[in-house]
């Protein structure tokens, strides 16, 4: 396990990343659902959540107005993995400002090679944000 400060693979998996923000401002479950593994594993502060939980949550719409990804950095698990940690600003549909929270997600090179898809992420929410 080593840190990398591989530019171009930052960007890539910051890239990926983006794509499942901008899913939640969109409303879209499909697009989400094409970012996530089959066995995703999401952990939050309301609990544990799976790939059809986390898609699930879009069925009524937006679940984000808009987002900001912040101080990222990657943590490189193996040949096949990455770690992408970052700092996230946003703000929900509804809400009075910007919640913050930690967010590490770990990525994993798709089987044919081509893109990535999220296998699992951990959100922390900052101290006095009002995010669940």
């Amino acid at each position: 396990m080593q840190t990398t400060d591989q530019p171009a693979l930052l960007a890539e998996i910051l890239e990926q990343e983006t794509r499942v923000w901008q899913a939640l401002v969109d409303g879209d479950p499909e697009a989400d659902k094409a970012a996530l593994h089959v066995d995703f594993l999401g952990v939050y502060p309301s609990g544990f959540a799976t790939r059809a939980e986390h898609c699930d949550q879009l069925q009524s719409g937006a679940t984000v107005v808009s987002f900001t990804l912040r101080e990222a950095r990657i943590l490189q698990l193996g040949a096949e993995h990455v770690c992408l940690s970052y700092l996230a600003h946003y703000q929900r549909p509804g809400g009075k400002g910007q919640d913050r929270m930690y967010v590490s997600s770990i990525w994993q090179r798709h089987p044919t090679g081509q893109g990535w898809v999220n296998i699992f992420s951990q959100d922390t929410p900052t101290e006095g944000s009002t995010a669940v």
